[in-house]
């Protein structure tokens, strides 16, 4: 297959692009530097209106965008509206390019967000049953804007004219990846500090997926026909934060990391140029549609996959 991915030049578009050459499949990243991944070809795109790059899409077999901005920031207004236009506009881009392709791919695979759902400890959020977020009592109310953002995100997929093309929304769970700069390196030098023990009791429950299965996932999608709207990127055992940081630091056989309060997290995030979002909500997600439509998972569990990254690490 031909498969192109726009902003695919981060951690997650690299899993992809490892898993996809190793299966002897062509991979394009566009970005907007033409920056690229080792397996993969780089082109530069511009996601504000047509141009050279709309060709890329004529005749390929899917398209796996992943553009938006990182959400590693301060959630500040600027920020939040950065985060809000990159995402929307470039799925637009993307949709528009689609439209206009003589030969257009059989499958778009959209990237969103397993933020879309509520905080929760209740119950898991699955496509069918999952609660879509905002309001919850509580909560910092700008939590609401990352919810607007992915809900926003999905209806600029959604609404898009592509009759002749699948389309996927893929709201992932934090992709865990031994690379430099992932989510996972971030965690683990905080494990290996003695740092990173429970945040604010430990309870809210972290959803994640290793990059592997992340990437058989995004193949079986391609491949399965029958599937289209929202799929959840999600390892099928979510634990709470403090579970989940205790397996790593085994992992790093480390001892145990030192807790910390919410307002502690808050210091620790602002140093780190974060949002307690990612650390605080509870994410609480789970693969319904893939465990229905029989996809196995190589690391269902969190203490064996930490195992297997450090390894790779």
């Amino acid at each position: 297959m031909k498969i192109v991915m726009p902003g695919g030049s981060g951690h997650v578009g690299a899993a992809l692009a490892r898993h996809f050459a190793a299966g002897g499949h062509e991979v394009v990243v566009m970005s907007r530097t033409g920056r690229t991944v080792p397996g993969a070809r780089g082109e530069v795109w511009d996601a504000s209106g047509e141009g050279p790059w709309w060709a890329h899409l004529d005749g390929c077999d899917a398209v796996v965008n992943l553009a938006g901005r990182s959400v590693g920031c301060r959630y500040t207004e600027a920020n939040l509206a950065e985060m809000m236009d990159s995402r929307v506009d470039s799925t637009r881009a993307v949709g528009e390019a689609i439209a206009a392709a003589r030969r257009p791919p059989r499958v778009w695979l959209q990237m969103s967000t397993a933020t879309v759902y509520a905080h929760r400890f209740d119950a898991a959020n699955d496509e069918a049953t999952g609660v879509i977020g905002g309001g919850e009592l509580g909560v910092p109310r700008y939590w609401d804007r990352s919810i607007d953002i992915a809900v926003a995100w999905e209806a600029a997929l959604a609404e898009a004219r592509t009759p002749g093309t699948r389309k996927v929304a893929l709201r992932s769970a934090m992709v865990m990846s031994p690379d430099r700069g992932s989510v996972f390196d971030v965690l683990s030098r905080l494990a290996r500090l003695g740092l990173g023990g429970p945040v604010a009791g430990g309870r809210q429950y972290v959803s994640w997926i290793h990059e592997r299965d992340f990437a058989r996932a995004v193949e079986f999608l391609i491949d399965r026909q029958d599937l289209a709207g929202p799929v959840n990127l999600a390892a099928p055992n979510p634990l709470p934060q403090a579970a989940f940081a205790r397996a790593l630091r085994r992992a790093w056989r480390r001892p145990p990391g030192l807790p910390a309060t919410a307002w502690m997290a808050e210091i620790g995030a602002w140093a780190m140029r974060a949002d307690t979002e990612l650390l605080l909500k509870s994410r609480r997600v789970v693969p319904g549609r893939l465990t229905e439509a029989g996809f196995a998972f190589t690391h269902p569990h969190w203490p064996s996959a930490a195992a297997d990254l450090v390894a790779r690490r």
